[in-house]
């Protein structure tokens, strides 16, 4: 038979070997990470999409009025300048989300050495 001592030891180093486990389990990936292919991809489809939307509204206005080429012209460049405009606040956005995680690194690393 086995000694209380023993399953007591046994419970105690099964603790020890989850938390270990627990330490070694990989993080969860974070999806607010952007590589440069999708940042570059999300904008391009921002100032596309800005594009088409301002011609197809251009466009239905015209055939409606009857004025073709110039509500067309006019709102096709309203849609570029939106494009342009949602490109750069997503550009802003990015490049802030990496300084948050560049200080938040920062601080890990530095109590890391304390």
């Amino acid at each position: 038979m086995s000694d209380p001592h023993d399953a007591d030891r046994l419970r105690k180093l099964e603790d020890r070997i989850d938390a270990l486990k627990e330490t070694q389990a990989p993080q969860p990936r974070a999806d607010e990470h952007y590589s440069q292919a999708q940042a570059g991809w999300r904008m391009v489809t921002e100032l596309v999409a800005g594009l088409l939307i301002g011609f197809s509204i251009g466009y239905g206005l015209d055939v409606l009025f009857g004025t073709l080429p110039i509500l067309l012209v006019l709102f096709t460049l309203l849609g570029f300048a939106a494009g342009v405009r949602v490109m750069l606040r997503t550009a802003q956005e990015i490049q802030s989300d990496a300084v948050d995680r560049a200080i938040t690194d920062k601080d890990a690393t530095e109590g890391e050495k304390d």
